[in-house]
């Protein structure tokens, strides 16, 4: 049987770093959703008002986006593994902040801090199995595979600490906290540069002029646009709709994030035979399928036959729209930076926008603006396909 690098053709040699980074977006995964699993009980504890609580994830998305940017730039100054394990020890810094007080400004804070250490980690991990994988859409899709993994078990961990052994919330920090520590100890020992990296004659800037940088960009902010909002306002939207009960609602999440491991998963096998381009087409064309199937019916069954299908759509775009990027720019953590910073806005505006919406026309009106920017994704995609195929036929 084949080994996990050489089905991804990874040198034998980048081993060890390519677990490394399997290992620390697996923990990104589940940092990422520990912050809404545990903000009830600290909206509690602390006796924090709606608006702090969105406050603070607003928080945690910008510090994303600044470590985005600066993740991009701080490998030329101090090289990229001292830049990473000074900006993903943020994880760390923040979520101990997290269990000491209640005061807003120390909120705010801290969930910003947690964010510049979750860019760093998704900057240098996908930069880094680009690099190394020479099947770059399967070694990404198994990346982001593993993150849906460490997503999907939070809940059934806080459970397990909170419930099952009625231990504070705190506990579930602490876990997170370990787990981080490993991660970093792992990065100070693997093989990434310890040295500045060094600039080519505006070189780094030549990308800013790349059209199939800005399309890929382009698919990636609308992309997440939707990811962010699904991800944020489905439980409300069929909580508030009486669509399905509180029970129910919950389990759309957990559902959610298991569809999305497996499409995943099947991307990856998938990615090895079937063109990029038309891949991306299709799941793109599903994922506004199923969009729409899940706004429009009101049985249980359909409902979760829907979030089944939009899972497991949505779950390879991200992945191989980032296969398919240029090797000078995924090579460059500056452009990489670039792309994920800007793609990262739509995940902070467009929750907003649904927001805003719902609170003048409901929720079904907030939750429907999501399919407009799904439809511009798959424009997007149909223009990315069209260009590859014109692309073969020249060669």
């Amino acid at each position: 049987m084949k080994s996990m690098a050489s089905l991804l053709k990874v040198k034998r040699d980048d081993e060890s770093l390519m677990l490394t980074m399997y290992w620390a977006y697996f923990v990104n995964g589940i940092m990422g959703t520990l912050i809404g699993t545990l903000l009830p009980f600290m909206k509690a504890e602390y006796r924090m008002s709606y608006v702090l609580s969105g406050a603070v994830i607003s928080a945690h998305q910008i510090g994303n986006f600044v470590a985005l940017l600066v993740a991009g730039f701080l490998p030329y100054l101090i090289g990229r593994k001292k830049s990473t394990v000074t900006l993903a020890s943020g994880i760390i810094i923040g979520f101990i902040l997290m269990t000491l007080t209640g005061n807003p400004a120390v909120l705010l804070l801290s969930f910003a801090i947690s964010g510049i250490g979750r860019g760093a980690l998704s900057n240098i991990a996908n930069v880094v199995m680009s690099e190394i994988a020479e099947n770059k859409a399967a070694s990404l899709n198994l990346l982001h595979a593993l993150f849906a993994v460490g997503a999907l078990i939070v809940p059934f961990s806080v459970i397990l600490l909170t419930v099952t052994l009625s231990l504070d919330w705190r506990a579930n920090v602490w876990l997170l906290v370990a787990l981080e520590s490993v991660v970093l100890i792992l990065i100070s020992l693997s093989s990434l540069s310890n040295q500045p990296s060094k600039r080519s004659n505006g070189g780094e800037r030549g990308f800013l002029t790349s059209g199939d940088f800005w399309l890929n960009t382009a698919i990636l902010f609308f992309y997440l646009c939707s990811e962010a909002s699904i991800v944020g306002w489905l439980v409300t939207y069929f909580t508030e709709g009486g669509r399905l009960s509180p029970a129910l609602a919950q389990m759309t999440s957990s559902a959610l994030w298991l569809f999305i491991l497996a499409g995943r998963l099947v991307c990856a096998y998938l990615s090895t035979r079937v063109k990029a381009s038309l891949l991306l087409l299709i799941l793109g064309l599903l994922q506004l399928l199923f969009f729409i199937i899940l706004v429009s019916v009101d049985s249980t069954p359909l409902i979760y036959l829907s979030i089944f299908g939009f899972g497991l759509a949505m779950s390879g775009i991200f992945p191989t729209v980032l296969s398919t990027v240029d090797i000078k720019i995924t090579g460059s953590t500056v452009a990489m930076g670039t792309i994920f910073a800007i793609a990262t806005l739509g995940a902070i505006v467009m929750p907003v926008i649904v927001g805003v919406v719902a609170q003048t026309g409901g929720m079904a009106a907030g939750l429907g603006t999501i399919g407009i920017a799904i439809a511009v994704m798959v424009a997007l995609l149909l223009v990315k396909f069209i260009m590859a195929a014109n692309k073969r036929t020249t060669r």
